[in-house]
């Protein structure tokens, strides 16, 4: 049992952002479970909002996840350890920490096998019905937080969390300086597969998207070329020849990080025989494809669902510099009731926002 000093003053109450509604977010008392023997008590203070957290506001939903209850939304963050648990070896209070948000069951097979993402009793921060963390506090298990080096900020921590999906799709891909790799879309999440797609050694990456202004964000960030597409799948035999050109040879590996019939289209025709496309993006829960063409040229389809095993990768790329994620970062608020409305807004329109951040 935790006591506090007599002179240290009592601790005030922890307050979090509750979905309660379609749009309507507000910032309400929030009640931790106590501290486990193998739990952390984290003060957050970086917190990005990600594309599922713009749908839960948005729908109340993100395909079959729906909030039936008030949810405290949020999961891309970081913090400083404020509590341990009795067996906790590896952390200590005032620790600087990035959290991996998904609590897999670790009993069943997928756990057993080190697939955890695939665990079907998954408890992921702000994905209904569990609790996210946008709070002053959250208590987590000490295995699933990741102390940051010095030269690390607790944003660049946040940012662990969305460069996770680009990291394990380059891993499921099998990136390596011997392919030529095509992204479709240039969102945050397009944006960091390209990022982790260079840090694994791909020589050339080409990034496509309908939006002329995230096409030079990304050229900024180092994609070696982009394509302006349109959402016309008309347009598709047009837009492969331009691709074609402009890669300058085949494409080995597409990510198609949108996820829409024109997008899922346009990476298998384009993508080379024998070649793989992962589709990252889950813009539609169906899709009309040409599946057969492809699978008459051998190019393989492959699916990723968040992540596995991938914060240590994510920090150590960042602290050796060979990932920098702060460019991604446009926007910043605070956590109060004004600015959390603001932010979810702003990320919610797009437009020149690529991730927006909560300083805590």
């Amino acid at each position: 049992m935790m006591h506090t000093e007599e002179n240290e003053q009592v601790e005030e109450t922890n307050m979090a952002a509750w979905l309660l509604g379609i749009k309507n977010l507000q910032i309400q008392p929030y009640h931790l479970p106590p501290l486990g023997p193998n739990d952390v008590k984290v003060q957050i203070k970086a917190l990005g909002i990600c594309g599922s957290d713009v749908h839960h506001f948005k729908n109340m939903r993100v395909a079959n996840f729906i909030v039936k209850k008030p949810m405290v939304i949020g999961h891309e963050c970081a913090g400083i350890i404020k509590a341990i648990g009795s067996n906790v070896k590896s952390l200590a209070v005032g620790d600087r920490v990035a959290l991996e948000p998904g609590i897999s069951c670790q009993t069943c097979n997928f756990c057993k096998n080190g697939t955890y993402n695939l665990c079907r009793k998954m408890k992921f921060f702000g994905s209904p019905p569990t609790n996210g963390s946008l709070a002053n506090q959250v208590v987590h298990p000490a295995n699933l937080v990741f102390k940051l080096p010095d030269n690390v900020s607790l944003e660049e921590g946040a940012m662990c969390e969305p460069l996770s999906v680009g990291v394990h799709a380059c891993r499921r891909a099998d990136v390596n300086p011997d392919t030529k790799v095509l992204i479709f879309g240039a969102g945050p999440i397009g944006l960091v597969t390209m990022l982790a797609a260079r840090a694994f050694g791909a020589p050339r990456i080409v990034i496509a998207d309908v939006d002329h202004y995230r096409l030079s964000i990304a050229k900024d960030l180092g994609a070696d070329d982009t394509v302006q597409v349109s959402t016309n799948i008309q347009d598709v035999g047009e837009e492969v020849l331009k691709i074609h050109k402009v890669m300058g040879e085949s494409v080995d590996i597409s990510f198609d990080c949108v996820g829409f019939d024109k997008t899922m289209s346009t990476a298998l025709t384009a993508t080379r025989a024998g070649g793989k496309v992962c589709l990252v993006g889950l813009g539609q829960s169906q899709m009309t494809i040409p599946l057969v063409a492809a699978a008459a040229r051998e190019v393989d389809v492959i699916g990723i669902f968040r992540y596995r095993n991938t914060w240590p990768l994510c920090i150590e790329l960042l602290r050796t510099g060979k990932i920098d994620v702060k460019p991604l970062i446009t926007h910043r608020y605070k956590f109060t009731q004004e600015d959390v409305d603001k932010a979810f807004e702003t990320s919610a329109k797009g437009g020149n926002a690529i991730k927006v951040m909560f300083n805590l």
